[in-house]
């Protein structure tokens, strides 16, 4: 039945380009159904399994969470892996199996779509620190390119690794750390956005409401590097739900580029009856709002590349959780590329970079306590080799500075897609 199905379709297609007005049309119409023959056999070969088009990304997320929406299939397995070897100067060197990530996409019709990630972290052991998350699980409905709709759980739309956190996609061992301390990648939260694309003018935007950060926190009243990325809600089983208003906007008008900007704003204090998740009695404070922007680049042209972005969040209302709470973190980095495997007769990828990050996730204290101690500044260098587009093994030397306190680091990794 389905090479019937396959026979017909390809004399549609053949009848289709012998009344097409031009050459140009009757092989754009052949290379159409040459992809959908591909997909069959592929769907044959492998019980409905199909490949990564690296080229691919749809509403700005990797190729490999994608993948459903470009599938012939209805049921589309993918995923993403990360490992990686530290030797610390002042310390011991060791081995993390860091993530192992499934995707699983469903299309129940053209229009309705699932798409789900399941992140196994540390080797998912819990005495370790390991865990297993639900990093995202939505819905979407597709009704148009310039307005579609997600519901469920999903990632937040700021910064940059957030949306492209596969590891083919940034160049460094470990994700930047601003994307980790200052925009707590990765970031997902429950909620409910409206995307899309005005291809004519080159505009993409995001634009909803998800569950706000829960900043009235122990982390933040002890002023605490991690304050921002403590209050992610998550998949937190019983977590109370307060909307907060994020978008994003972008623009890719000019061949090769991408700039954008970022907006979040909602309310600080989200507890469920006045309990954190570790079971701390804080109590519900009202008058408390976060607001957090971005503004952010990403270049991609032949063998140089670049991506970079600076941030700031704002805590209103910070002296009511206590006298040393934090009121600002800000940051930014940039990292820049070039190929050195294009200037050889090999055919592989192999960048070298350089990324530079600059910050301090405690700028600003209710006290004015607290300020230098997380002041960061850090260089990385390093090399990326591609045996295959799907797969890259990472070397880094990054040279930290935290308040005058060096720390120098070599790194090992290696990352997939599928």
């Amino acid at each position: 039945m389905k090479r019937s199905l396959t026979t017909l379709s390809l004399a549609v297609v053949l009848i289709a380009g012998a009344n097409a007005a031009s050459l140009e049309e009757r092989v754009a119409a052949l290379e159409e159904q040459n992809k959908v023959l591909t997909e069959e056999v592929l769907a044959e070969q492998t019980g409905g399994f199909t490949a990564v088009d690296v080229t691919q990304s749809y509403n700005g997320m990797g190729a490999a969470a994608s993948k459903v929406y470009y599938s012939q299939n209805p049921l589309s397995i993918g995923g993403y892996g990360e490992m990686y070897y530290a030797n610390p100067d002042n310390g011991d060197d060791y081995a993390n199996v860091y993530r192992f990530v499934t995707y699983f996409g469903y299309k129940f019709s053209d229009n309705v779509i699932l798409n789900a990630e399941i992140e196994y972290e540390h080797g998912a052991n819990a005495e370790e620190g390991g865990e297993v998350v639900m990093e995202f699980m939505y819905l979407d409905f597709l009704m148009r390119e310039e307005v579609n709709l997600r519901l469920g759980h999903l990632l937040v739309p700021m910064g940059i690794i957030g949306l492209r956190h596969e590891p083919t996609l940034f160049n460094t061992v470990q994700r930047p750390e601003i994307e980790r301390y200052l925009i707590p990648t990765t970031w997902h939260e429950n909620g409910a956005l409206l995307y899309g694309r005005f291809e004519g003018i080159g505009l993409e935007y995001t634009a909803g409401v998800v569950n706000t950060l829960n900043m009235n926190t122990l982390a933040t009243a002890d002023a605490s590097e991690k304050w921002i990325r403590d209050g992610r809600q998550g998949a937190f089983k019983k977590g109370a739900f307060d909307p907060a208003f994020v978008g994003r906007l972008d623009y890719t008008g000019i061949n090769s580029l991408t700039v954008g900007a970022s907006l979040y704003y909602g309310g600080a204090s989200n507890l469920k009856d006045g309990y954190d998740k570790e079971g701390n009695y804080l109590g519900d404070i009202s008058g408390l709002t976060t607001t957090m922007f971005d503004l952010h680049a990403m270049y991609n042209n032949g063998p140089f590349s670049a991506y970079g972005l600076y941030t700031q969040t704002t805590l209103d209302g910070a002296q009511k959780i206590g006298n040393g709470a934090v009121e600002k973190g800000s940051g930014y980095y940039a990292n820049a590329a070039y190929d050195i495997g294009s200037l050889t007769s090999l055919e592989y990828k192999v960048p070298l970079f350089v990324q530079y990050e600059n910050y301090n996730p405690v700028a600003k204290s209710v006290d004015g306590f607290n300020e230098e101690k997380y002041k960061t500044e850090k260089t990385t260098i390093g090399l990326n080799f591609f045996p295959v587009n799907q797969a890259v093994i990472k070397a880094d030397y990054a040279m930290k500075d935290v308040n005058n306190v060096e720390e120098n680091i070599f790194s090992l990794g290696i990352g997939f897609i599928f």
